[in-house]
């Protein structure tokens, strides 16, 4: 009989903080899932909007909400490399690579990230540049200066407008509906962008969302793309006959006579 009631204690248990867990609904979206690429692209914008949905048999919270936005681009491998200097010459001495890390990355946040949550959960909800590609599983990092290469790749990529971090680039329209630019330089790689949306009440997760857009080439310029990928050897031999005919337009048209 004991037995019996102890896991019916338990049932309810898991029964109320999973009605506690489904006390917030986080809706988020993207104003476009696609930005073209075109001659004059020079860049563009993706507004994140969404909405923060309660359950009315729920009371208030005493705490508001925060949202953290975190876009995530195109994966590859990036390299660092320390340099120093030999004599009147600098040399690289050493070397971190970091596979599948992303080309583009920005975080955005309706205030500062230290206000919202502490270190450690930042670390542990992969939050803010340092630790937004941290893997759940990662395993003991190979070398002890990984750390100190983490953080020059970030400033690196920063310098190139790659990574950013927006303290206050969320900003809420009411206390349930919010939204975010995100803006896409004209240097971001093409591929699928990963948006994941966060919703934060005094320093606990109560929601997240994820969703996407994606960058990608067209007109001749997707052309141009897909012919020097899949047809190499065409293609370098048309460059080379154009290279050859404008070379000799050129010498026909400013010949002295």
């Amino acid at each position: 009989m004991r037995a019996a009631f102890t896991k019916l204690l338990a049932g309810l248990a898991v029964l109320v903080l999973s009605g506690a867990a489904r006390a917030e609904t986080l809706i988020a979206s993207v104003s476009s899932h696609q930005i073209q690429i075109t001659s004059n692209y020079t860049g563009d914008q993706v507004t994140v909007f969404g909405l923060v949905e309660r359950d009315g048999r729920t009371a208030g919270r005493g705490d508001p909400y925060d949202i953290v936005i975190t876009v995530r681009g195109p994966q590859r491998m990036l390299l660092v490399r320390e340099k120093e200097r030999l004599g009147p010459i600098w040399i690289n001495r050493t070397q971190r690579r970091f596979p599948d890390s992303s080309v583009f990355l920005m975080v955005a946040s309706n205030r500062p990230l230290n206000e919202i949550l502490s270190p450690d959960s930042a670390r542990r909800d992969r939050i803010g540049l340092l630790h937004a590609q941290r893997r759940p599983d990662a395993v003991p990092q190979a070398y002890p200066d990984m750390g100190r290469f983490r953080e020059a790749m970030i400033r690196l990529m920063e310098d190139k407008g790659l990574y950013t971090e927006a303290e206050r680039g969320v900003t809420f329209l009411s206390p349930a509906l919010f939204s975010a630019p995100i803006e896409v330089p004209a240097t971001a790689p093409t591929g699928t962008y990963e948006v994941e949306v966060v919703l934060y009440a005094g320093g606990a997760l109560l929601a997240r969302q994820t969703t996407n857009f994606e960058v990608i080439k067209t007109g001749i310029e997707q052309g141009l793309a897909s012919g020097a990928h899949d047809q190499p050897l065409l293609y370098g031999l048309a460059t080379a006959a154009l290279a050859l005919l404008f070379g000799w337009l050129a010498s026909v048209i400013f010949r002295r006579d």
